[in-house]
């Protein structure tokens, strides 16, 4: 009897140890989450790069699980990192865009970070490498790692400087330590396996972000890692390929440091990307690979979101599987929370959602759609959202859409909006919907930022021009005769016809008229509204359409400046006729365009205060004008 009673507490001891073990480690596993900076979709060997050697990320995918579908947030550095830690798209976040040293954005006090949850659950936490979650860096003017949950950190704001080859711009818990040896990416995993082995406390689990440099501008290799490429000629792919290897050879570090330590079998591993590769990919050092999507670094097409993603997780993710679901960065918030059994914040929308049905091999469950905002993708595809198989794609100001299908399209060659109407509308009514609550939620910085234009390029003066119809004060480069809508002007160059106003616009007033092309042959067309506080082609802003081109613009000087205040696509043929109506308001330096019923909204040049000459504008060609009406507010 005895003998029986103590075989039945030895098994039941057995069935506790199973049952319970499980459950803790699901609970407090340890985190490490491995973030590159402009890595694309296609650069390792196992995401099929032909050339590119990562041979301790192509084993680590075949130990765990392979995401073909893995999205960063947005398509530039600042915002995904934001995501990751809060859970939140960064419009709500409020870390927009990427952030400019000195700058006013940051990751506020007031967002709930993994970091500082998983502190408060009793982890160790630590960040190595690339912050850029403040304009302010290491200043008490701004938070700082410490400020969202870091024990300890070794930190940059940005880049790594003055490249990746011994920076001297790292600072370890608010200290400078000035010129660091050998690679950047190196340095960090060395700092986060030396973090470890001082823990006091080695059975406390831990959260460690480890976030490289490497493949981000200004790269530079050590020479031992451009070796396996010494047979191309091009230096620039030498270098990048090389700081692939760089930053995977540092990967390698941090994975044999867990192994040697013990923390291998209960340590949840992620990799990933912040964006897509910099670049066109074709010249100098920028030569990451999209795998073959379109659009890189800077767009809302797959090529600057899709990114590489890995996960190990020993007993919770199979080993050598791969999933096409859709992921995204901010998936990791809501992934640790239900791990630890952490309850999400109920006071502020979570975009992310848990991964733990995925390790499962059953879909992720989501309350909120995957969405990106990104203030330098083009104009035209500024926001974008994905539901199931559907990515939709639309204008800054929601005016002009595209739709894809991405399991069967998933180069995005093939704008679905006519084939599919239903499907469409529905789309496009949940993503304004989606863009109008996340704008609403976030601080409103990105309204007051200068918009970024290209640099206005100095311009030629034009000789003197005529003018038949004596309605114009000052015609440059161009002659100017009745036309069958009022006025008909002709350039070989660039042309111009304004007079001056009796009272300066200096507040808000509409401005209509409307223009056609008669241009004969060739596909040089456009026509334009000529702006400025003086009567010279430098000094005035033109607003039109670039027919030729199939846009709308706005622009600062001549011809070789169009676009750089605005450049919109926009659906016409060559020989329309063009209703056009401006919005001005120069106290706000805001204006509103509205051509055929396409609107776009752009600032007007700070310079701009008043507007004492109006007119038209042409550039080698022949267009229609009606006469300009105006109407002040």
């Amino acid at each position: 009897m005895k003998w029986n009673l103590k075989i039945f507490l030895m098994v039941l001891g057995l069935f506790l140890i199973c049952w319970v073990a499980p459950t803790v480690a699901l609970e407090k596993p340890n985190v490490v989450v491995f973030l590159t900076d402009d890595q694309g979709w296609g650069d390792l060997g196992c995401y099929g790069h032909p050339r590119i050697q990562s041979p301790h990320l192509d084993e680590f995918a075949s130990q765990g699980l392979r995401l073909t579908q893995c999205y960063s947030a947005c398509s530039v550095c600042s915002p995904s990192r934001s995501a990751i830690l809060t859970g939140r798209t960064p419009y709500r976040n409020g870390v927009w865009r990427w952030i400019p040293a000195g700058s006013q954005y940051h990751l506020r006090t007031s967002e709930i970070t993994i970091a500082e949850l998983l502190k408060a659950n009793g982890y160790d936490t630590c960040h190595v490498g690339k912050w850029h979650l403040n304009g302010k860096f290491n200043s008490p003017e701004q938070p700082q790692p410490n400020d969202h949950g870091y024990d300890h950190w070794m930190a940059t704001q940005n880049n790594a400087a003055p490249h990746h080859m011994n920076p001297t711009n790292f600072v370890r818990n608010g200290e400078a330590l000035g010129r660091a040896n050998g690679p950047s990416s190196v340095v960090c995993a060395e700092e986060a396996v030396h973090w470890l082995q001082a823990r006091k406390d080695k059975q406390r689990p831990f959260f460690l972000t480890v976030w490289t440099h490497e493949p981000h501008l200004p790269i530079e290799s050590a020479e031992k890692y451009m070796r396996p490429y010494e047979d191309l000629d091009d230096e620039g792919i030498r270098q990048h390929h090389g700081n692939i290897t760089q930053l995977d050879d540092a990967f390698g570090r941090l994975m044999t440091g867990l192994d040697q330590m013990g923390y291998r079998d209960n340590t949840l591993v992620i990799f990933t990307s912040d964006n897509g590769p910099e670049g066109k990919g074709t010249s100098g050092r920028t030569r990451g690979s999209t795998g073959g999507l379109r659009g890189r670094k800077r767009s809302s097409h797959e090529g600057g979101i899709r990114v590489p993603g890995l996960i190990r997780w020993p007993g919770h993710v199979e080993p050598g599987t791969e999933s096409d679901e859709p992921v995204i960065g901010s998936d990791i918030f809501s992934t640790l929370c239900a791990i630890v059994d952490i309850p999400l914040p109920a006071d502020r929308t979570i975009d992310g959602a848990s991964l733990l049905p995925l390790f499962r091999g059953r879909p992720v469950e989501r309350t909120e759609p995957l969405y990106w905002r990104n203030h330098l993708a083009p104009a035209e595809s500024r926001v974008a959202m994905r539901v199931g198989d559907w990515k939709i794609l639309g204008s800054d100001d929601l005016q002009r859409f595209e739709l894809y299908n991405m399991r069967d399209d998933w180069q995005e060659k093939t704008d679905l909006k006519s084939k599919h109407p239903e499907k469409f509308e529905q789309l496009k009514r949940q993503l304004i919907e989606m863009d109008a609550a996340v704008l609403k939620e976030g601080p409103d910085w990105w309204k007051h930022d200068p918009p970024r234009r290209k640099k206005v390029k100095p311009t030629k003066a034009l000789s003197p021009g005529t003018d038949q119809t004596g309605s114009f004060d000052e015609v440059l480069g161009g002659e100017v005769a009745t036309g069958e809508l009022g006025f008909h002007l002709k350039a070989t160059g660039e042309g111009l016809a304004v007079r001056q106003l009796d009272q300066p616009i200096t507040g808000r007033a509409v401005l209509r008229t409307s223009y056609r092309s008669l241009q004969k042959k060739g596909k040089t067309r456009n026509a334009a509204i000529v702006l400025g506080s003086r009567a010279n082609n430098d000094a005035t802003l033109k607003i039109g359409t670039a027919i030729g081109m199939n846009r709308h613009v706005a622009f600062t000087g001549d011809w070789q400046n169009v676009g750089n205040q605005a450049n919109v696509a926009a659906d016409f043929q060559p020989m329309d006729l063009f209703e056009v109506t401006i919005d001005l308001d120069l106290e706000q330096h805001l204006a509103k365009a509205t051509i055929n019923q396409e609107t776009f909204q752009f600032r007007l040049p700070p310079s701009m205060t008043e507007i004492s000459w109006v007119g038209f504008y042409v550039k080698a060609t022949e267009s229609d004008f009606s006469e300009l009406v105006i109407t002040k507010r």
